[in-house]
């Protein structure tokens, strides 16, 4: 389970060959959440940071309203109608 993210103190860790990329093995105390980072170089060094799922305002705010032609269709007259449901 990945810890919270937080401040550890500098490690190193072993680099290796996976086919024709160059890989790190990442201590399970340095783990990121997730299965996808994204990482950018920054002179000598990488910048690896999970990449983070939207949220539902993300994801709304980047919907198209819908259209009148896209309205739904009316409800059938010829279903029961709703009562109360006692629990």
């Amino acid at each position: 389970m990945p810890q919270p993210l937080q401040s550890n103190p500098r490690r190193e860790a072993k680099l290796f060959r996976n086919n024709r990329s160059q890989a790190i093995r990442i201590p399970a105390d340095f783990e990121l959440p997730g299965d996808r980072v994204t990482i950018e170089r920054d002179g000598d060094r990488l910048i690896i940071e999970p990449v983070r799922g939207k949220t539902l305002l993300e994801i709304l705010r980047g919907m198209e309203p819908l259209e009148p032609e896209d309205q739904f269709p009316d409800i059938d007259s010829d279903l029961p109608a709703l009562r109360d449901v006692n629990l």
